[in-house]
């Protein structure tokens, strides 16, 4: 079921690739109109992690990034492309997608920071709460993932160009606004994991994860991680109390 996730993922991130550009005024502040969109992709990012876990969020991430890429890559080769001359939108065309490199950069790295510490901080939490505090955990790992992933595309795409001052309100605003967000869709959060949870049978806990950021696949997990699954018995040949069992030997692919 990690497919409408993954969709879900790399539609939202092209998106804001491709819009992040528009400055929009909340709260008196300029800010990307990605803010009210992008926390999406955390969003996203929580469930698998919660569900599935760090291994498979990362794996996703990585998906995402080299779309990303390539995406951005095209959007330089279409601006590069002569337009044809009765073509009107050239300016605007340019101005919309010819992306400055070091801005380009930036947002790569800063999906990439900021996915990566989200995710880690709720894995780590999970197992330390033992699964208890789902909004503790969502919220948390926000905060630092969304920090990070703020300052640093202020910092590598704008640090020059912005002065100071602004540079640091952009990156405290932008931030406030993003955690705000995802914040408000906490409740929504609870009930995709459990929806989630119910039917995929899966409720995954970090415990021996090798959480080594640049790892990719199930090549991300140490053998015999401890982990808690709950699995659907099949049918005539498992019996128990219900539909729904814990066991800490299953081995999840």
């Amino acid at each position: 079921m990690q497919a409408p996730f993954l969709v879900l993922n790399v539609t939202f991130q092209l998106i804001s690739d491709a819009t992040a550009a528009k400055i929009v005024m909340l709260f008196g502040y300029g800010v990307s109109v990605t803010v009210l969109y992008f926390p999406i992709t955390y969003i996203v990012s929580d469930v698998i992690t919660e569900v599935y876990g760090y291994a498979e969020a990362r794996t996703i991430l990585w998906y995402t990034i080299v779309a990303s890429v390539l995406a951005g890559l095209v959007y330089q080769l279409a601006v590069a492309v002569p337009a044809a001359p009765f073509f009107e939108g050239g300016d605007a065309y340019a101005t919309v997608f010819g992306i400055v490199p070091r801005v380009l950069v930036g947002g790569w790295l800063t999906v990439f920071a900021g996915d990566i510490s989200n995710n880690y901080v709720l894995a780590k939490l999970k197992v330390r709460t033992n699964g208890r505090f789902l909004w503790l955990r969502t919220i948390s790992s926000t905060v630092v993932g969304q920090f990070v992933n703020t300052a640093i595309f202020y910092v590598v795409a704008l640090a020059g160009v912005l002065p100071a001052d602004a540079l640091v309100e952009g990156i405290l605003a932008g931030w406030i606004m993003k955690t705000c967000v995802e914040a408000v869709f906490t409740p929504l959060t609870y009930g995709i994991v459990s929806a989630v949870k119910k039917v995929e049978g899966v409720d995954f806990y970090d415990r021996e994860t090798n959480f080594n950021p640049f790892a990719v696949g199930s090549s991300g997990r140490f053998p015999g991680a401890g982990r808690r699954a709950m699995v659907r018995p099949a049918l005539g040949r498992v019996r128990g109390p219900g539909l729904w069992q814990s066991t800490k030997s299953v081995q999840l692919s």
